[in-house]
């Protein structure tokens, strides 16, 4: 059985987004050990540049720990699997007419449509889309905003 409504904001999520709710943060919530994250062997040639290219930027952040290895790698072979598919239609085209005549979508048209949603999903749980990336503030020391106006002045945040 499914869990009702939203699914609950990550404590340090809303941290860097300033807590707008209000509501008591979670001060029992786990906290993934920090440690080197790895690129799995197995993934695809083009998922392991993927991963290249984003997990450095994602470490600095904080939103990559070694807790989130599996899920990050479901991401980069979702973007392989996309990239492949939209590599196949921009070469050979969306439709073809199947020998009885009929024209038909190939295949890899709903295989680009469905690792697009896998990417997408992946994207806003690590806080990797513009919009998801608007909610969140960063800079701080710890992590949050500083209720204090003339401390961010002095700490360079005017204007």
């Amino acid at each position: 059985m499914a869990t009702r409504g939203r699914k609950p904001k990550p404590t340090a999520l809303k941290v860097l987004e300033g807590n707008p709710g209000k509501r008591p943060l979670n001060a029992h919530e786990p906290v993934p050990p920090k440690g080197e994250v790895k690129c799995p062997s197995w993934l695809l040639p083009e998922a392991k540049k993927e991963w290249k290219r984003l997990a450095p930027a994602m470490q600095a952040m904080g939103i990559l720990t070694v807790a989130d290895e599996k899920a990050f790698a479901g991401y980069c072979q979702a973007y392989a699997r996309w990239k492949e598919a939209e590599e196949f239609i921009t070469q050979h085209g969306s439709i073809f007419k199947t020998p009885s005549g009929y024209v038909q979508q190939v295949p890899q048209v709903s295989i680009a449509q469905q690792n697009l949603k896998i990417m997408q999903s992946f994207c806003s749980e690590f806080g990797l889309t513009p919009a998801t990336r608007a909610r969140i503030i960063a800079g701080c020391a710890d992590g949050g905003a500083s209720d204090d106006p003339m401390e961010s002045i002095l700490k360079g945040g005017w204007g």
